[in-house]
């Protein structure tokens, strides 16, 4: 393998629900969820079910012939999260989904300046990390002089910016996730919108870890009450399998070529994702991503310990310390048996568990993170 992953000395082997187990049978509570992945639980009979099912009938064909699950698929997305009258665009990452919405925002504009924020995570491909806010991760190759990186819930900076230039685009997380779960205040989102209305430039909402109910609305971006000329969607999308996709406002014009995908909605992919929404929809995981996530940020702001401050929105949330959490990831992980994740933000701990996630099991969490915290 080419080592470029930082790996814990732990073998996940199998997992249900909230759980996952290690090859020497321990069993760990799993409040990260692979990067916000897990949607509906690990293992989930239902989800499990529709792709054995699926995979037994046709696993793959491309985009050259007729899939009737692609259009279940779009039409149920836009049932659940609202977006009735968006197209759906289907690829395989949240990357690959940036990768498009930001190609079609200059074939829309005929423009090229984009307009990013401090703090943003867009993805690793050419056009994706070329708006991410990390010069680490751009090979010279992707340093591109067009795209601008503006202070973020700072209105008078937007403003400034679309005096001086006129973007093809606009992109902006729902939450930043890796940048240390920081969101966007409503206002500055109405703000963004209205600039983008005012000089033609589109507006792309990047929800591929915000989004999916993960924050008690099914994006998060719809609290602030805005519509987006594009969504990109992945992660918890597939509940593991790989599917992304870009929403897409009716005013954008289709043609033949315009994006493409190989594996791109394939048919095991869409099972995966049809699957999670019937999930999502009928076991009222946003209604439980809300009011779980409202109890456990409430329960961590009456954490005693070194705790600087609690950020986020439903299961979607940041606990940032007053020094790297580093090593109490890893008490946690090896001590307590309990995943959670990381930021850019080397203090911010991130909680990111599946949407089914229980009063119980936070219970359980909340009880070893005071436990660990008086260690500091």
């Amino acid at each position: 393998m080419f080592n470029v992953y930082s790996v814990y000395d732990l073998e996940p082997v199998s997992g249900d629900g909230c759980y996952i187990r290690d090859a020497s049978g321990t069993r760990y509570l799993d409040l990260y969820g692979g990067h916000a992945v897990i949607s509906v639980g690990h293992s989930h009979p239902k989800y499990v079910a529709r792709i054995r099912e699926q995979a037994g009938q046709i696993g793959f064909y491309s985009n050259s012939v007729k899939n009737p699950l692609q259009d279940r698929l779009a039409h149920l997305l836009g049932e659940v999260s609202g977006y009735r009258d968006y197209r759906l665009f289907l690829c395989n990452s949240g990357a690959e989904a940036n990768e498009n919405a930001l190609k079609l925002a200059s074939f829309h504009t005929e423009r090229t300046p984009v307009f990013s924020f401090q703090g943003a995570f867009h993805g690793r491909t050419s056009a994706a990390v070329s708006v991410t806010d990390n010069p680490a991760l751009q090979a010279p190759l992707n340093r591109r002089e067009d795209v601008r990186f503006l202070p973020l819930n700072d209105t008078a900076a937007l403003e400034q910016a679309f005096a001086e230039t006129k973007p093809c685009a606009v992109i902006i997380e729902g939450i930043q996730g890796i940048g240390g779960v920081v969101g966007p205040q409503p206002e500055f989102f109405q703000a963004l919108r209205q600039q983008c209305d005012r000089h033609g430039a589109v507006l792309i909402l990047d929800e591929v870890q915000s989004g999916y109910g993960r924050t008690g609305q099914f994006f998060a971006h719809q609290y602030a009450g805005v519509q987006p000329d594009l969504i990109t969607v992945a992660k918890g999308m597939g509940n593991g399998f790989p599917i992304a996709g870009v929403l897409i406002h009716p005013r954008f014009q289709a043609r033949p070529g315009l994006l493409g995908s190989t594996f791109g909605g394939n048919h095991l992919a869409c099972a995966a994702g049809l699957a999670v929404l019937e999930i999502i929809r009928d076991e009222e995981l946003i209604d439980n991503a809300r009011s779980q996530g409202e109890y456990l940020h409430r329960a961590l702001e009456q954490v005693s310990g070194p705790i600087r401050e609690v950020r986020g929105t439903g299961l979607m949330l940041g606990v940032e310390l007053e020094f790297p959490c580093t090593d109490l990831r890893k008490q946690l992980l090896f001590e307590h048996h309990i995943f959670t994740g990381s930021s850019a933000n080397k203090n911010t701990l991130r909680i990111l568990p599946p949407l089914s996630i229980t009063r119980n099991q936070l219970d359980h969490f909340l009880e070893s993170f005071q436990t660990v915290l008086q260690q500091y």
